[in-house]
């Protein structure tokens, strides 16, 4: 069955601005008859006892979700499937090792890259951005005497060869396109990305896209902050399938603008009492359930329980502006 999802990090206590992105992928997912599902990014740095706390802050404000939640830790099984697919089908250095620090690519990155595209915002222009940290494929072409040098230095990352997947010649930078509700196209080159990190963790990219895939998630909905990473995984994805001999799904994107400080910086909870706990701390009438009904507020939509706003909930009359915070 098609699917919705939330996907927090257990590093802290969700914010304002995590709990309103998870009420509208929550409503995304109910008004579209969607299961909507609970998925822990726990791949990278974890607090103890964030889980727990997140799951209860969620259910707090209302939201309820189809399952278990799973943890992306107990399937990196999966992820190693995915590497033994991409190179079954493309050869063994279609995932290669990469000894780059993210200082040499950044190095790499800012000199002078003749009839290279320019670094900036292409979101409904219809030029190819650029992602951060492009990747200009400086360990691509070792050969096995450099790479075992290099090994003895610095562990491995593994990278996918992009142009070679794409039945590009080598050194070919594909270019994939989102299409995103509030955004329309979004168009991307692909680098050769991720896929495992140095330090032995498997890199967001790839697992985000793995799981989608095996959970049936055709509907994202995350914050715009993430809206330049939606070319690459969708190529990612296509790319898996194909491996695979399976058909790629047709993922609805929505990447919903953040809740900013008073100083127009992404919210954070330095920013004071912009979590449940602190703001029942700050006030006691600042319940659950109230802090529910300013949120669905700040999205155009009525108060009270989410299932009463899922009927008016439609994603393309969402706020196309960041939601500046400065009290409730």
């Amino acid at each position: 069955m098609p699917a919705g999802r939330y996907a927090p990090s257990p590093t802290g206590t969700l914010h304002l601005g995590n709990l309103r992105t998870a009420i509208v992928a929550w409503l995304a997912a109910r008004a579209t008859g969607r299961t909507f599902l609970l998925r822990i990014e726990d791949l990278d740095r974890v607090r103890s006892g964030a889980e727990a706390g997140q799951l209860a802050d969620l259910a707090a404000v209302g939201l309820d979700w189809d399952g278990e939640p799973v943890r992306q830790s107990e399937r990196t099984a999966r992820y190693e499937e995915a590497v033994a697919a991409l190179r079954a089908a493309h050869g063994a250095d279609a995932v290669y090792e990469c000894f780059c620090s993210r200082k040499d690519i950044a190095a790499a990155s800012s000199a002078p890259q003749t009839g290279d595209p320019a670094d900036g915002d292409a979101r409904g222009t219809g030029a190819p951005l650029r992602p951060p940290g492009f990747y200009p494929g400086t360990c691509r072409g070792l050969t096995e005497a450099e790479r075992a040098a290099r090994r003895a230095v610095r562990p491995a990352a593994l990278r996918i060869d992009a142009a070679r997947v794409a039945g590009l010649p080598a050194g070919g930078t594909p270019t994939a396109t989102a299409g995103d509700v509030l955004h329309g196209e979004v168009t991307g080159l692909v680098d050769d990305l991720v896929l495992r990190r140095n330090d032995g963790a498997w890199a967001y990219n790839l697992a985000v896209v793995v799981d989608d895939l095996a959970q049936g998630v055709d509907q994202v909905v995350r914050g715009d902050d993430l809206l330049d990473s939606a070319p690459r995984q969708r190529w990612l994805a296509a790319a898996l399938c194909a491996a695979r001999g399976e058909p790629a799904p047709q993922t609805t994107y929505l990447h919903v603008p953040l809740v900013l400080n008073a100083e127009g910086r992404r919210l954070a909870k330095r920013d004071g009492a912009v979590t449940l706990e602190d703001l029942a701390a700050q006030d006691p009438a600042w319940t659950p359930e109230r802090v529910r009904d300013r949120l669905l507020e700040s999205l155009g939509l009525p108060a009270g329980p989410l299932a009463a706003a899922a009927p008016a909930f439609d994603p393309a009359a969402l706020p196309r502006d960041p939601w500046v915070f400065t009290g409730l």
